[in-house]
C-alpha cells in the first residue's frame, strides 16, 4: 500500500496551459518546435521550462537546473499539466533532488514515459499523485502522434468518463496471454531498465498487489532475460497482482547466434507466476501506444485482451 492517499490531479481543458520540461536528455529542436506546434494546434497554450532548449552532454542542462524546471512547474500556479520533452537518460539523478511535499501540494497532470520511469515511481509513491505513461512532445508529438495514441492521451487526461477498456489498436493482433486469469490493483511500472535501477535504493518500486505495466526498447532477449530475473531475485515479480508486458520495439536478435526469442524470454521468465500475466499490449516505445494513469485502480482481464479502467484519472 502506499503511505499516501490517491490524489488526482485536475482535468485538462482546451486553454489550459502545458509546462514543457526536459528532465532527461535534450529533445532535437526540430520536433522539440514541432511537438509545440502540435499541441498549440489542439487549443493548449504552452510555456517553456528552462531545460527546453539546454543541453549539457547527454542531459538537458545539470542536475540542479533540470530539479529545479520539474519544482517550478509544479509550483507555478499558471501552469495547469506539465509534458516531458523525451526521455533518454537522466530522471534518476534527480531524485533526492525534488521537494515532494511541494509536489504533493500542488497536484497536476504529469506525462511521460522511458526515462521518465524513474519520476513515475517516486513521485507516485513519495506523494499518491496519479502520474500519466503517455506520449511526450518531441519524441511523439513532433513526428505526429496516431489517431490510436491521442485518442488514449484525451480520453484519459480530459474526459470526464473513465477511460474504459485499453486494449490493441483495430489492425493489430490481440495481445498473448501468458498465464491466464483476472486481478485488480493499482497500476505502476515503466521502462523495465529503470525498474531494474530503482532495485537497492530508497526509490525501489513497490509492486505488492499492484499491476506491474513492463515496457523497453531495443534490448536483446538476454539482457530482458537478465532484468525480469533481477525483479524476479527481488520478489518483484512475485508481489504483483498482474504483470503486463508491452510491445517491445526492436528486442529480438537480428543476428544468427544461438538466442530465445522474447516471446519464449517471456514464458520462461513469466509463464510460472500464479497471477495474470499478459504480453504485447501497445504502450511504450511504439508510435501507437495507450496512455496509462499510475497509481489507479484498475483491471486486468486476460479474457478480455487488456486492462480496464473504470475510473477517471482526473478531477475538475
Amino acid at each position: 500500500m502506499n503511505p499516501f492517499p490517491q490524489l488526482k490531479p485536475k482535468r485538462l481543458y482546451p486553454g489550459d496551459t502545458i509546462g514543457i520540461i526536459a528532465p532527461s536528455s535534450p529533445g532535437e529542436s526540430e520536433l522539440a518546435l514541432a511537438g509545440l506546434s502540435w499541441l498549440k494546434e489542439q487549443g493548449f497554450r504552452a510555456q517553456l521550462g528552462a531545460t527546453f532548449d539546454q543541453t549539457y552532454g547527454y542531459l538537458a542542462g545539470p542536475d540542479t537546473l533540470r530539479a529545479a524546471d520539474i519544482q517550478q512547474m509544479f509550483t507555478n500556479p499558471d501552469i495547469d499539466g506539465i509534458i516531458c520533452l523525451r526521455g533518454g537518460y537522466g530522471s534518476m539523478r534527480l531524485l533526492d533532488l525534488l521537494d515532494y511535499e511541494v509536489i504533493r501540494a500542488n497536484p497536476k497532470v504529469f506525462v511521460g514515459y522511458s526515462d521518465i520511469t524513474a519520476l513515475h515511481i517516486s513521485i507516485g509513491q513519495r506523494t499518491g499523485l496519479i502520474t500519466f505513461h503517455g506520449p511526450m512532445i518531441a519524441s511523439d508529438m513532433g513526428k505526429g502522434i496516431t489517431g490510436y495514441s491521442f485518442d488514449s492521451l484525451f480520453r484519459t487526461l480530459t474526459a470526464p468518463t473513465p477511460p474504459g477498456l485499453i486494449t490493441n489498436p483495430p489492425y493489430a493482433a490481440e495481445p498473448l496471454v501468458i498465464v491466464p486469469g483476472s486481478t485488480a490493483g493499482l497500476l505502476t511500472g515503466g521502462n523495465l531498465s529503470l525498474l531494474a535501477a530503482t532495485l537497492g535504493t530508497p526509490y525501489e518500486i513497490d509492486t505488492a498487489g499492484k499491476i506491474l505495466c513492463i515496457e523497453e526498447v531495443g534490448e536483446a532477449p538476454y539482457r530482458i532475460d537478465r532484468m525480469l530475473t533481477q525483479l524476479s531475485l527481488a520478489g518483484k515479480l512475485q508481489a504483483a497482482a498482474g504483470i503486463v508486458f508491452a510491445v517491445c520495439a526492436d528486442c529480438d536478435n537480428e543476428d544468427n547466434s544461438p538466442d530465445f526469442t522474447l516471446e519464449e524470454v517471456l514464458y520462461d521468465r513469466l509463464g510460472g507466476l500464479k497471477q495474470p500475466v499478459l504480453a504485447n499490449l501497445y504502450f511504450g516505445h511504439t508510435p501507437d501506444k495507450a496512455t496509462l494513469p499510475f497509481g489507479l485502480n484498475a483491471s486486468l482481464e486476460t479474457d478480455q485482451g487488456g486492462l480496464i479502467i473504470n475510473e477517471t484519472a482526473t478531477q475538475d
